[in-house]
Parts: C-alpha cells; structure tokens; sequence
C-alpha cells in the first residue's frame, strides 16, 4: 500500500506541474501546451505498463492491453486531464492516475485478460476552452458530431481544429467509437463536496449523476463613446445582461428540491474601458437530480430572455449542453460494494451534484463509478486535495473489479483467487 500510495502522490505532483499558472493551481486547458506536456507524461506511463498507446481525433488517449481472445469489447478505466481555470490537481487527473495504477497492477502481476483493458484520459470534460463539456466522451460516443466539433471556437477565435494541429494532434483519426468495442467503463473522481469527509468514510459508491444543460447567451446592442453618447441614447449590452443576470438565481431557488443555476463566464466585447459595450456572452449551467426541474429552469429562463429584448438590445439562447440524469449500472455498483467488503474498506452510497464523462457514458455500456472525500469538500480551486491512501483503496477497488470484468486467465495471490470467486 504505502508504494502504491507513493506512486500516487508522484504522478499528482508530476501532472500539477503542467499548468498555465504556477503557484495560482492548475490551468490545464484542452489543446494547449500544458495539455501537450500532460499527454505525454500519461502516454509513457502506459507505455511502461506495456500498453499499446493511440489517440484518436479528438485528442482522447487510451492505453490497451490486448485481451486473449479477439474482437472482444474493453474496459475502459479513466477520466479527464484537463482542468477549470486555477483549479486543482486532483480533478480528473486523480481518475486517470487510478486507471494507470490498475493497468500498472496487471503488468506487475502478469495478468491475462480474456476482455481488453484501456486506461483512457479524456480531453474538455469542464468545457473550460471549448464550452459544452464532456467534448470527449460525448464525442467518441457519437453525441457531439464532427460537423459541431469543428465548429467549436474558444474565446479568441481558434477552433478545435487549429488548437489540436498546433500541438501536433492530428484531428482526421478517427473520433466515434462502435459502443460494441466497450464493455464497461469506470471512473473514480473526487467528490468535491463535503459528505464523505464529514462521514469519514474513504468510498463513495455513486448511485446516480445530476442531470444538467449549459446555455450560452448572447446580447448584442451598440458600441459607443462613454463620454459623448447620453445615458437615453444608448444601447449598453452589458447594462442589459447584467440585469438579467440578477434576476436568474431565484429561478432555481423558486424551484427548489435542490436545483442550481450557476452564470460561470462573462465576456464583454469591445472591453475598452472607454466604450459602451456592443456585446456580451454569459454561460448559464443549470443542474438537477430530476429532469423536470431542468426543464422548469429552462422555460423560466426563456421567458427571462424575452422580457428583456428591449430597444436596441437583441438577445439570443444557446444550449451547448443537455443530459438527462442517470442512474448508473446496478450490477458493477452491486460489484463495487462487494469487493468493498472483501476488503474491508468501509464505503457508503452516494449521488453526484457534478457532472461527469460516466453519464455519458451510460447511455452507451454499464457504468460505475467511485468518489473519494475531498478535503473542506473543496474544488475547482487552487487549495482541492484528497488523500492518497483514499486513491490506493479506489484502485484496490478497481483492481478486483476489473479482474472480475475483463475475467483474467491468471491470477497471481490465492487471496485474489478468492476474492475472484467470491465476487
């Protein structure tokens, strides 16, 4: 355990070295040089595991151990590597690095699987660069197509397109995968909340995902001088967006049963601080545990919109990003706890308030996924941290369950010998 957990830490402190923002957490966006760096480091280590590494068009990374019999679907271990502006070290990379130590286990032990096993590490999950989220699993499963993949822009106007060929991606490989090539996918992530801290219980068995859309907004007016144009005459679009931004909290608190509504970026253009804004972009992000609240949220948003299209002022709606709750996979949850047990490693069931690549995911094959506590129940910030002992009992987990999925033709200890009959 303790080298398990030293390997942990070190792959941690490797990848939190690549970002945009030293000292101020991790800016890790998709396509950019710190993703380049990041990629590289996560291919040698599958590398060094003796798996066989490819990309696909959309920049995701898997590492495959072939399994003994042909043409069989994978199981696929991983999350996302790339990060929120002056986020932490431990979203996503925490899953990634967990699915290099279960491939890493299978070397070590000369394992034999009759289903393939591939680590993936998975581009744009926060939408930081791209907006939407989820691009890369949404993409390899068929829901984000190549026509919308191109399309996509970031802030300054570079497209995915340009932003892969920079870093040497190459995007004409191939991007939607057969769902019959994938078996099961798992995925251990951070809780980024305070219920298993609190709990003090290190497992987290996740039982289903929040539904959850993304909006972008737009409102156009007319730029002019801020000194010369009379209060009456103006046409500020950001004086418009900022009043209805005022009022979009309390669609969700007057919904309630849980329901948050989030305005997470802001861009103002021209942004001279001597011009009257002739534009702006706001992203809405809307979450429940039950789709009719969404869709509440949604209408009421609607109605918000146009009850500001005043003169001069033109607004328009978006919607990036829609997926419906999910309930995930009973049968690799029922696995999950059982090997918990096995192992005495104490674990409590448990819902996400975030999104995450597993429900998109689930649409496609079963699904399973572990959280482990987060201290002060913090994220998306500089101070996000977990315990690395916590990801050694999540691999451990992980270990026993991917044995069992991709059933291994040779076993190493008795005790897993055991535990495999057991389970």
């Amino acid at each position: 355990m303790n080298e398990l957990k030293e390997r942990i830490t070190h792959h941690i402190e490797e990848l939190s070295k690549y970002t945009a923002t030293p000292g101020y957490g991790t800016t890790r966006l998709s396509y950019s040089q710190e993703d380049l760096k990041a990629r590289n480091y996560l291919k040698e280590q599958m590398e060094a595991s003796g798996l066989t590494v490819r990309e696909d068009g959309f920049g995701n990374i898997f590492g495959k151990l072939e399994g003994t019999v042909k043409d069989t679907p994978s199981i696929l271990i991983g999350s996302h590597f790339d990060s929120v502006p002056n986020g932490g070290a431990y979203d996503g990379p925490a899953g990634v690095v967990a699915a290099l130590e279960v491939a890493q286990l299978f070397h070590k032990k000369q394992l034999k699987p009759k289903y393939p096993l591939e680590v993936v590490a998975l581009v744009e999950e926060e939408g930081s660069r791209f907006g939407g989220g989820l691009m890369g699993s949404r993409g390899m499963t068929g829901l984000l197509s190549e026509e919308e993949f191109k399309s996509l822009t970031d802030k300054d106007g570079i497209s995915t397109i340009e932003a892969m060929k920079k870093i040497g991606l190459d995007p004409s490989l191939p991007k939607k995968r057969d769902r019959e090539t994938i078996k099961a996918f798992l995925e251990l992530h951070i809780e980024q909340g305070p219920i298993l801290e609190e709990k003090n219980i290190p497992i987290g068995v996740v039982e289903a995902i929040v539904g959850l859309t993304q909006y972008k907004v737009t409102v156009e007016g007319q730029a002019g001088h801020a000194g010369t144009t009379p209060m009456d005459r103006r046409a500020d679009a950001l004086f418009a967006a900022s009043k209805i931004i005022c009022q979009l909290p309390e669609l969700a608190i007057k919904e309630g049963n849980g329901t948050v509504l989030t305005v997470g970026r802001l861009n103002v253009y021209p942004n001279g601080a001597n011009v009257i804004p002739d534009k702006v972009e706001f992203t809405v992000d809307i979450r429940s545990g039950k789709e009719e609240h969404v869709q509440n949220v949604i209408s009421n948003l609607k109605k918000t919109l146009e009850n500001h299209n005043e003169y001069g002022i033109e607004i328009t709606a978006e919607q990036c990003l829609y997926i419906q709750p999910k309930a995930l996979d009973q049968g690799v949850r029922t696995l999950f706890k059982e090997i918990s047990n096995e192992l005495g490693v104490p674990y409590c069931s448990i819902n996400s308030g975030a999104g995450h690549d597993a429900m998109v995911f689930s649409d496609v094959t079963e699904v399973g996924m572990l959280f482990i506590p987060s201290k002060a129940g913090l994220s998306h910030c500089p101070e996000e941290w977990s315990d690395a002992g916590h990801i050694a009992q999540a691999v451990e987990i992980f270990f026993e369950a991917a044995k069992k999925l991709t059933e291994v033709e040779r076993d190493a200890p008795s005790k897993n010998k055991r535990l495999n009959q057991s389970v």
